[in-house]
């Protein structure tokens, strides 16, 4: 099975250059499933209805968010309207919309796709995500044939690799996302877990982590808080990565970073 996971698609721009580069990428890797992280959708910060519903048409199968995903109004009907196509981080506290997993039936195997959020240097106070990783996949029942999936949401490249660690051989791949930069760090573990830090973004090449760049230098520059902007036209990076992964093992064999830009 093949698996297509886009880093976080940040604003407008993203979601253009991800729905040009989409058929380029579906013709030449043939995913069973592609996936992205989507909670910078609505311009750089959370998401909408509209602009999930953009990056769905566009040939995503499913959206995992992080520590943005209830920046924007809404959250509860999107979770409603959208559900088993986004997910966000499980390590949130009980009672707050939506789900921390999904389940899917591919190729006749059962895919379970888990999004956790860190907490190093996290202003949220969020679950344990390693014990809560425990817990879903008690939840779930997960058996050593299932391919499970992992998006943690986090800002230090250390408790992402210590996760990928703690999950080896349990989870089939850790995607880490949220820092908006790519690692180049991909490996798979003695286990077969495969792993990437962060896989990027899909965003603006030209500003700050996909941010215009005006509003962080002067944030940086006078310590003043600043409005941030996001670019609708340029040149969007496109960070992803492709798996692949033993459907009768649930065990990753490749792992490969899926980089390019595109002006749009």
């Amino acid at each position: 099975m093949k698996i297509l996971f886009f880093g976080d698609v940040v604003g407008k721009l993203g979601r253009r250059a991800l729905a040009e580069i989409l058929p380029k990428y579906q013709k030449k890797y043939k995913p069973d499933l592609i996936m992205a992280n989507g909670e910078n959708l609505a311009h750089g910060v959370g998401v909408t209805a509209d602009t999930l519903g953009e990056v769905l048409e566009a040939g995503i199968d499913l959206v995992t968010t992080g520590n943005h995903v209830f920046a924007k109004s809404g959250a509860e009907e999107i979770f409603t309207n959208f559900e088993n196509k986004i997910i966000r981080p499980a390590n949130y506290p009980e009672g707050l919309p939506g789900r921390g997993f999904a389940t899917l039936k591919i190729n006749d195997k059962r895919v379970c796709v888990i999004n956790l959020n860190g907490r190093v240097f996290m202003r949220e106070n969020f679950e344990d995500p390693f014990r809560t990783f425990d817990s879903v996949e008690k939840l779930l029942k997960i058996g050593k044939s299932d391919i499970v999936l992992v998006d943690f949401h986090a800002e230090a490249t250390s408790e992402k690799s210590a996760f990928g660690w703690y999950v080896d051989g349990r989870a089939s791949v850790v995607f880490g996302t949220h820092t908006h930069v790519p690692t180049n760090d991909i490996k798979i573990l003695p286990q077969g877990t495969a792993i990437v830090s962060d896989v990027g973004m899909v965003g603006d090449r030209d500003g700050v982590i996909g941010v215009e760049k005006e509003g962080p230098l002067n944030l940086f520059l006078t310590q003043v808080p600043t409005r941030f902007e996001y670019a609708e036209e340029g040149t969007a990076q496109i960070n992803a990565v492709i798996v692949k992964v033993d459907e009768k093992s649930g065990r990753a064999t490749e792992i490969q970073r899926a980089d390019t830009e595109t002006k749009i």
